[in-house]
């Protein structure tokens, strides 16, 4: 069991039968020099964060999250359907060229879960699963990823000298603002948590 003291950052407990992750505390001192833990934690299932505070008295079980690998397959009728991926014996783990698929465990999940990260999925893309209780909760994709511009308007060549943005389409079907200078089939980096343009990428 955890105590209030254990409540870091990057903890993860269970509160009312659900998973969640401290994401920040700090200590508060009361009356009679009782120290309360005021923290900001996310629920693992929901994706909602709350403010709480916890008292010396309490005591938490730890949320005990399996991790894995899969690879996104396709999407139909806001289901998602992936598969999971195993480390291959020959390669380095930190290779990506050493994942493999493993067909016989396939899983579907809702748009519900899948989430803000539905924008961003295409085949093929590797994505981290968590398991809680035996059941997939989340999914999470890099913080950065490599998509292809498929539609851009033209950038006006006076505004171009001067800076500023233009939606363009992402294969995944996702449009978000770019810099004018972006062209249809350009490959760009996103910042899946903010859903925002990085950079251009060249290919090689």
């Amino acid at each position: 069991m955890l105590t209030h003291t254990d409540l870091k950052k990057g903890a993860m407990i269970i509160l009312e039968g659900e998973p969640y992750e401290v994401l920040e505390s700090s200590p508060m001192k009361k009356a009679q020099r009782r120290v309360t833990i005021q923290a900001r934690i996310k629920n693992l299932i929901s994706g909602s964060a709350v403010e709480r505070n916890f008292h010396q008295s309490e005591t938490f079980e730890e949320a005990e999250i399996l991790k894995f690998e899969a690879k996104f397959l396709y999407s139909h009728r806001e289901k998602y359907f992936f598969c999971e991926v195993e480390e291959g014996s020959s390669s380095p783990p930190s290779a990506k060229a050493s994942l493999k698929e493993n067909p016989s465990v396939r899983f579907e999940l809702d748009k519900k879960i899948v989430g803000d990260m539905s924008k961003f999925l295409k085949p093929n893309q590797i994505i981290e699963g968590m398991r809680f209780n035996g059941k997939i909760i989340k999914i999470a994709l890099p913080i950065k990823i490599q998509l292809r511009v498929v539609e851009a308007p033209p950038g006006v060549k006076g505004d171009r000298a001067q800076g500023g943005t233009k939606p363009v389409t992402l294969e995944t079907g996702t449009i978000i603002n770019a810099p004018l200078f972006i062209e249809a089939g350009d490959i760009v980096e996103i910042n899946t948590e903010t859903g925002e343009y990085v950079k251009r990428v060249e290919e090689h």
